[in-house]
């Protein structure tokens, strides 16, 4: 059997911690900064844990973490 790769894409936006939970970055921090509020924005800086629901297809595509 040859070894599974990994999705490169896919390594590049998540991260696993120590308990094993995937971690992305969250979504709407690069433009339209203006009209948002400043807790919005501080908010939208801090990382994610991924939803149980999606775990599933990212542990496929990141088979080496």
């Amino acid at each position: 059997m040859p070894k599974i790769k990994t999705k490169r894409a896919a390594a590049k936006r998540f991260t696993v911690t120590g308990t094993g939970k995937l971690v992305c970055h969250r979504a709407g921090k690069r433009h339209l900064l203006t009209h948002k509020s400043r807790a919005r924005k501080r908010h939208l800086g801090q990382p994610m844990i991924v939803d149980t629901g999606v775990t599933r297809n990212l542990r496929r595509a990141l088979p080496s973490l």
